[in-house]
């Protein structure tokens, strides 16, 4: 059947099974919040939201972008740009995707629906940061933290340091990943008049601003037990551990001057770390003496 062709065709091009990257610090927020595992509906919500809104903010960058994308190699053979999905179905999956969102949002708590418009202005926002800024990197960052911020909030109903800090880390932690991931279009972008880190700092600056960021990440990491009670324990330490490890893996491949493992370190080691430090600190949650 055409639709579901076109839906599968749709899922694929937003790379739907990279929602692992948001969706582990989204359920540490939850459990943070909820010093363990909340109720099973909660969870539930909490994931369609998350399921909502990363749909909808990249079905929105590969609408905004089907131009650019038929331009550069890299993307020309994209979904939209080949004209395998028109640009109304694509829109209708974001619109689809932005009403699951608010649909979750009401079903958690007051503040989460009065929020969610903020986050789909946050989340769809993203993709024309590049035309206008460098700092578009910090823009997707933005959007990312929003996931454990809005978990916890899920959750309490209300905000706290905590999942600001938490929040914050995932923010450099997206900024510094995404600054490695524009290096593979920077002459592209250059060449068009897009904005990133990689065109006004070149490879090696771009290099260096994506180690600092993921070293700040790491700082707001070991802050973040300072605001959260009872404290976190061993089990939460050893994640941060296994962060720092896989960060410092991360940028011992990709090295100025050779990209050829590049996505090596975005997807294997970023998807792994989320799952990694949410696993860990849900065992110290979970098992306290």
């Amino acid at each position: 059947m055409r639709v579901f062709r076109s839906l599968r065709l749709v899922l694929e091009m937003i790379k739907f099974e990279h929602t692992v990257f948001a969706l582990p610090f989204a359920l540490m927020g939850m459990m943070l919040a909820a010093h363990g595992w909340p109720s099973w509906s909660t969870v539930g919500w909490i994931v369609v939201a998350m399921v909502g809104a990363r749909s909808a903010a990249m079905g929105f960058n590969r609408l905004a972008d089907r131009r650019i994308d038929a331009q550069n190699p890299r993307t020309a053979n994209r979904a939209l740009p080949t004209g395998q999905v028109t640009p109304g179905f694509v829109a209708l999956f974001v619109a689809t995707s932005c009403a699951l969102l608010v649909l979750a949002a009401w079903r958690l708590n007051p503040l989460a629906l009065r929020l969610s418009p903020l986050a789909i202005v946050v989340l769809l926002g993203y993709s024309f940061a590049k035309r206008v800024t460098p700092l578009s990197h910090f823009v997707l960052g933005l959007a990312l933290a929003g996931a454990p911020l809005g978990a916890w909030i899920a959750v309490r109903g209300d905000v706290a340091l905590t999942p600001f800090i938490l929040g914050g880390a995932v923010l450099l932690w997206v900024a510094g990943f995404d600054v490695l991931y524009a290096l593979q279009d920077r002459e592209f972008d250059a060449g068009i008049g897009l904005h990133s880190i990689p065109v006004h700092l070149g490879e090696r600056g771009a290099l260096i601003v994506s180690a600092l960021l993921h070293t700040a990440m790491l700082g707001l990491l070991v802050l973040l037990p300072l605001s959260y009670a009872p404290r976190l324990r061993a089990f939460y330490w050893l994640g941060v551990a296994g962060c720092a490890a896989l960060l410092a893996y991360q940028h011992s491949i990709v090295r100025s001057g050779d990209l050829s493992r590049l996505n090596a370190a975005f997807f294997s080691a970023n998807g792994f770390l989320s799952i990694w430090l949410f696993a860990l600190t849900a065992v110290d949650l979970l098992f306290r003496a």
